[in-house]
């Protein structure tokens, strides 16, 4: 089996590395130090299993994962951690494996043999319980499976996200992406810089440019760097211009 080893620390995959050496049918495929890294060397690796560090910068080892489980074939996920024993009961109530730092050589032999996919409810799962020790994260990109390859948009470029029907399209400076996460729930995670404007919108507040009052007493919303414009619903108007008004967006 083809192993990839994610840790922003070298001397951790260094480590992780010798220890995997001396583990008959494992192979060290390659070696990654964020979750965006991780993404992309398993989109040219196909390693079987990941060993993923959670805490490292730019994107973190739940987030990582969480993209990674809407491939085709996903790896296995070992989840490596410094995680208190409250924490790690998240991990074990869904069947995910998991190394507490620091690792034994007998420790990773037997998450090896145990390794298994996780799905992505469980990582919502996760992410949830992770939460109850401090505020559960918004991820920091979206992703989507395109031909069996992940295409991730950073949260920043985001402009809006919109629903029809079963998908969602996620508005960008680079176009536009289909997801089938609800609504609802981005609206959740990232209430602290999209704003619903109408019950199948959200718009990123950051890249509003104003409001525009239309036929009929409604209001429409345009945006800085893209000419589209979205309506904006009579019951929300109130709120909507409330609150871009208090971020000196209108």
């Amino acid at each position: 089996m083809k192993a990839l080893i994610v840790d922003d620390e070298p001397l951790a995959r260094t480590r992780l590395a010798r220890l995997l050496d001396d583990i008959d049918g494992i192979e060290t495929a390659g070696e990654a130090s964020t979750g965006r890294e991780a993404i992309q060397l398993t989109d040219a690796l196909n390693p079987d299993i990941v060993l993923l560090d959670i805490r490292m910068p730019e994107m973190d080892g739940l987030e990582a994962a969480m993209h990674l489980s809407q491939l085709d074939s996903p790896p296995a996920i070992i989840f490596t951690t410094a995680y208190n024993e409250h924490a790690l009961a998240a991990f074990e109530a869904n069947a995910v494996d998991y190394l507490l730092k620091p690792i034994r050589r007998e420790r990773l032999a037997d998450a090896l043999a145990r390794a298994r996919r996780i799905n992505r409810a469980q990582l919502l799962d996760i992410n949830q319980q992770e939460g109850s020790e401090e505020s559960a994260h918004a991820r920091t990109h979206i992703s989507a499976n395109i031909g069996g390859n992940l295409q991730l948009v950073s949260i920043e470029d985001v402009i809006y996200f919109q629903a029809e029907q079963k998908y969602v399209t996620v508005r960008h400076l680079g176009g536009q992406l289909l997801i089938d996460d609800p609504l609802k729930s981005l609206e959740a995670e990232f209430s602290d810089r999209f704003l619903r404007v109408h019950r199948n919108s959200l718009v990123a507040m950051q890249s509003v440019q104003g409001l525009e009052r239309i036929p009929g007493g409604r209001y429409e919303i345009y945006f800085r760097t893209i000419d589209d414009r979205l309506e904006v619903s009579r019951r929300l108007a109130t709120a909507v211009r409330r609150r871009l008004k208090g971020v000196g967006q209108v």
